[in-house]
């Protein structure tokens, strides 16, 4: 009974704003905004023959660096492109900083350097590949491993820079 009631109100206020002459001057509107020809996006006009735009700004400025400075170029040992047709190893798909030295392992006069890291404790001998810079081991002591890493300098050639992880004692 109360849906009933509710449904025939609705109706009643309905069909009462249907009568409104101020309801019915904005629908009038309405209906002329619709006949109007709207131009199709093909009938837009073409640009004026002989106007172009020449920017003489000055080239951008490193957003790193302080204003006034020149930016720092990086440096380091010119070094050799890294090879990349020969297949990525395990370890490179990971930064160097997530790994630690726990130790070496020596198995007849061949020296390994034990990592933690990547979920697990990893065996890299010299010229295995670690971290994603391309770095390559290049020796393994009894407190440390050397790598070294090969980046792009930013013209086209690329830079060795030596990095080194330290036996962690308390792992």
């Amino acid at each position: 009974m109360n849906r009933l009631m509710v449904t025939g109100l609705g109706l009643l206020l309905l069909t009462g704003c249907e009568r409104d002459p101020q309801l019915q001057a904005l629908n009038d509107e309405l209906q002329l905004i619709r006949q109007q020809v709207v131009p199709l996006a093909d009938e837009t006009p073409a640009a004026l023959p002989g106007l172009r735009v020449v920017s003489s700004s000055p080239p951008v400025r490193d957003p790193f660096q302080p204003a006034g400075q020149p930016a720092i170029r990086p440096t380091g040992k010119a070094g050799p492109a890294p090879d990349f047709d020969r297949p990525r190893q395990f370890l490179e798909g990971f930064a160097v900083d997530q790994f630690q030295m726990v130790g070496t392992l020596s198995l007849g006069a061949q020296t390994f350097a034990l990592l933690r890291g990547a979920a697990g404790v990893h065996r890299l001998a010299v010229g295995d590949y670690l971290g994603a810079d391309h770095g390559r081991v290049v020796a393994i002591h009894e407190g440390q491993l050397e790598l070294v890493e090969l980046y792009p300098d930013g013209e086209g050639a690329w830079l060795e820079r030596p990095r080194t992880l330290v036996l962690n004692v308390n792992s």
